[in-house]
């Protein structure tokens, strides 16, 4: 969910969730190595992660910050992935149209960066508290570099939207790549949960005739359940979310879990066999530490994006989490122990 510093979410009723038993955790044989933890810049809300190869920089993008640079998405580099450098905003100024489809937006939230053939493709959400009057907006570039003759983030328009109304929230997009090479657009927030839509190269945007299908909903009120991104391993398809309360300091409830299916479409079950779409999901990271609550999460590279909660006295006491992400034998993911 977005964004820092516009929500405070009252208290959640928990659902009962299953947990993966503790075990140390090592990173994937075949996969990514581990970092250090992230220092510098890390004031880093609902990370979308580019993880750099061997001599290469990495790249999170945040949400906005509504006193700088017009609330626009963020950007911070790395070159190791543990230390994190402020590298501006996408734009200074945001599109105007966002003000004319979302009156009252102040801040750009919940990013998320997808390369297809040399394009880079931002996705971000426009929206206001306790509302799903939203949209997805998109912007492309060339590059990642801002030290690039081509660097220019290109304004693409609307992607999807959301009306009073509508079962489901246009915000927090996550997209995946098919085995067909076919993209599509994980979405959602609160309301009826969280959502699938096809879209199409090189556009972006919804395929011709597309229409979003209920992907998880945890079944109460509330709806707790939104961040949604999908990712293949192992010729499964495993949708990761963030649950429970947002965005409240060291009340915050978030917590990271994961369902996995053998199609992009569904359906995702956990660990125990429960359907997303019947209140399912495995918790992978919830506190640890001092962190008192983990979501927003993104995955590139082998490792895993995130943001904390915790009483690390900086202001609306949020930082970046990036790690590997491991497997069981049995093929679930698996973080360091909590």
């Amino acid at each position: 969910m977005a964004r820092l510093p516009l929500r405070l979410a009252p208290a959640a009723v928990l659902l009962a969730l299953t947990p993966l038993a503790a075990a140390p955790a090592a990173a994937d044989p075949a996969g990514a190595p581990a970092v250090p933890p992230p220092t510098g810049d890390v004031q880093v809300h609902d990370p979308a992660l580019v993880a750099g190869g061997p001599g290469e920089d990495w790249y999170v993008f945040g949400t906005g910050d509504a006193a700088v640079s017009d609330g626009n998405i963020q950007i911070r580099t790395s070159a190791d992935g543990s230390h994190w450098d402020y590298a501006g905003a996408v734009w200074e100024t945001k599109p105007a149209w966002l003000a004319e489809e979302v009156p009252g937006v102040e801040n750009l939230w919940a990013p998320e960066v997808h390369e297809h053939d040399g394009t880079y493709y931002l996705y971000y959400a426009a929206s206001t508290f306790g509302d799903n009057r939203s949209v997805i907006g998109l912007a492309t570039n060339t590059t990642l570099d801002p030290a690039d003759p081509g660097y220019r983030w290109e304004d693409r328009g609307k992607v999807f939207e959301s009306h009073r109304g509508d079962p489901y929230n246009a915000i927090d997009a996550g997209i995946v790549t098919d085995g067909r090479g076919d993209p599509w657009m994980a979405f959602g927030s609160h309301w009826e949960g969280i959502f699938l839509l096809p879209l199409e190269w090189p556009g972006g945007k919804p395929a011709p005739g597309a229409e979003p299908v209920e992907i998880a909903d945890r079944g109460t009120p509330e709806n707790r359940i939104e961040a949604p991104f999908i990712a293949e391993h192992g010729g499964r398809y495993y949708l990761y979310v963030s649950l429970d309360a947002c965005c409240a300091g060291t009340e915050s409830t978030y917590k990271i879990a994961v369902g996995r299916a053998e199609a992009v479409t569904g359906p995702y079950l956990d660990a125990d066999g429960v359907p997303l779409t019947e209140g399912g999901g495995t918790v992978i990271l919830a506190g640890r530490g001092s962190d008192v609550a983990a979501g927003g999460q993104s995955l590139s590279g082998g490792h895993i994006a995130y943001h904390t909660y915790g009483p690390y006295g900086t202001p609306g006491d949020f930082r970046l989490g990036v790690e590997p992400v491991a497997w069981t034998p049995d093929g679930w993911p698996r973080l360091a122990p909590s």
